[in-house]
């Protein structure tokens, strides 16, 4: 009854504060967006002359290949947690794991994994080919799409293509909330084993750790640079490098900004205009104005979280909720997906037990 009180005492104590950003977070899910422009009319497949110079081939800027590895790595990792905790230190081992990814890193990456797998659909590379044949054409639909992420829309095949992309973003993000869900739920069974009753311990300097590390880009390793170097092709290497290939249906435009960009990505990739030389014309496609707000708001909420709670069950709370829950409804929220993953209600630490 006293641990119940107590915890009874710092939910209250959160406050005003915490229950606002949790509404706002929870707006994130819920709130209807202003409508976006009508899609552009689509743009016809060109037919290709026989004596016409091959175009340059498909490519993709190294730095845009590891914010992509950096984006799937955090995703795998994050949705392979483990519920079962045995004692204090594997929790906070997990929690500083799973808060260190830098939102606007995080964003730049989900775009560039969705360009990714948008260049897995062949009837879309093959209809932006067309258009890039032409030296000054090319270019021109380049600059244009970087400067117009929704002109994707207008090209052959975007349909399937963001068909592709929201499949595989909204998969990420469901596995990502559900492994949440479980360790959600952990802090309630945990509390039937005395250590998840013991306070954290030196708990400022836990807060402060989750804010360092949420503030470090993700590394992406050689290995898996390459991998997805070589599924930027398609085909046999983008199954070897674990590229989704197949989605759920072509998906009507107007696309949400994320996926839009993504599109827009891969088709200038398809135009051989996304090479290394253009990587600096590129990091317009990866910064979406608006879209890390949602995942900025997990973060203030987690550090809410951290703030007030003191024994472990409370960690394993803010851990399941506020970092695992919330960002892959932020993930599959991004995607413009019609049924949205519904917003937690509080920002507060796990109550006791009853």
């Amino acid at each position: 009854m006293q641990t119940a009180s107590r915890s009874a005492s710092r939910l209250f104590a959160f406050g005003a504060a915490g229950v606002l950003a949790a509404l706002v977070l929870s707006g994130c899910a819920t709130e209807t967006p202003s409508l976006p422009p009508p899609p552009p009319p689509p743009l016809p497949v060109l037919p290709v002359p026989p004596a016409a110079v091959a175009p340059p081939p498909v490519t993709l800027s190294r730095q845009v290949i590891e914010q992509a590895g950096a984006y799937r790595i955090y995703m795998r990792r994050a949705a392979a947690f483990s519920p079962a905790f045995k004692d204090g230190a594997a929790v906070e081992q997990t929690l500083a794991s799973a808060a260190a990814y830098e939102p606007k890193q995080f964003l730049a990456g989900a775009i560039a994994y969705a360009a990714l797998v948008a260049l897995q659909e062949p009837s879309f590379v093959a209809g932006v080919r067309t258009y890039a044949v032409d030296p000054d054409q090319r270019r021109m639909l380049a600059a244009r799409l970087v400067s117009e992420p929704t002109y994707a829309a207008a090209l052959p095949s975007a349909s399937a293509a963001a068909g592709l992309v929201v499949a595989a973003l909204n998969a990420d993000g469901v596995k990502v909330r559900s492994t949440g869900e479980l360790v959600k739920q952990a802090a309630y069974d945990v509390q039937h084993q005395a250590w998840s009753k013991g306070d954290v311990k030196d708990r400022p300097a836990r807060l402060a750790a989750a804010k360092v590390v949420s503030a470090v880009p993700i590394s992406t390793p050689e290995a898996d640079a390459q991998a997805l170097s070589q599924a930027v092709a398609g085909g046999d290497a983008a199954t070897a490098a674990q590229v989704p290939q197949t989605g759920s249906g072509p998906i009507a435009a107007p696309f949400s900004p994320i996926v839009a960009r993504g599109l827009s990505l891969a088709a200038v990739a398809a135009l051989g205009e996304a090479g290394d030389a253009n990587t600096a014309s590129l990091q317009a496609l990866l910064d979406e104005p608006g879209g890390g707000f949602c995942l900025n708001m997990a973060k203030l909420n987690l550090y809410q979280c951290l703030a007030v709670a003191k024994p472990y069950y409370e960690d394993v709370f803010c851990l399941g909720q506020h970092i695992l829950m919330d960002t892959g409804q932020c993930i599959v929220k991004a995607t413009g997906d019609p049924k949205p993953l519904v917003a937690a209600a509080t920002a507060g630490p796990a109550p006791a037990a009853q």
